[in-house]
């Protein structure tokens, strides 16, 4: 049996529907207040199409971040160093880490979105344990490090969605941000070993 392939206009609503749900996230205030109501008029469709293609305002979110995350999945899965799997684990933590704060910042009402929606804790959403079980393996291959498990909650907790909010609410440059948070990880991960 053939596989079935979405029809044309389900696939321009989907692009419609995620281009206006990164758009309302990108200028509001909280990422609270953008409702389904509010994405369905932003994009032309009735609130039932995206009820239908997404399940709740969760499953949209989790779809459009994962589409914005896909370039870096990417890079991070089959790229060059340092972020590709072939990089020294001394190298490669820390530059993995920049890359989730970049990410976040660039993508910081979205990513607060993800990591508050539902009440449910960010920490069983699929995007952390991906990232907790990456950065756990990579530690795990640094010698001298003790609990690779554990630091890698801990140096996630660095680039939480809701942190870098509070930073750059308090005026913290981006460039300062990756400064401290590259000092912080050089100094970690000297510890270890």
């Amino acid at each position: 049996m053939a596989e079935r392939r979405p029809r044309k206009d389900a696939e321009r609503n989907r692009a419609a529907v995620l281009a206006a749900a990164d758009a309302l996230f990108a200028r509001c205030e909280r990422p609270e207040d953008v409702t389904m109501a509010d994405i369905a008029a932003e994009a032309g469709v009735g609130k039932g199409t995206l009820f239908r293609a997404y399940g709740d305002r969760a499953g949209l979110i989790r779809a459009l971040y994962s589409a914005k995350l896909r370039p870096l999945r990417e890079a991070v899965e089959e790229g060059p160093p340092p972020l590709g799997p072939g990089t020294p684990p001394l190298e490669r933590v820390p530059a993995l880490l920049d890359a989730v704060l970049r990410f976040k910042l660039d993508h910081r009402h979205l990513a607060l979105a993800l990591e508050s929606d539902g009440g449910s804790s960010p920490y069983g959403a699929e995007h952390y344990d991906r990232w907790h079980t990456l950065l756990r393996t990579t530690l795990e291959r640094v010698p001298g490090l003790a609990d690779g498990d554990f630091a890698a909650h801990a140096l996630l907790a660095a680039v939480r969605a809701d942190l870098v909010e509070h930073l750059a609410g308090q005026g913290v440059a981006r460039e300062a941000m990756r400064a401290e948070l590259a000092e912080f990880t050089a100094r970690f991960l000297g510890a270890g070993h």
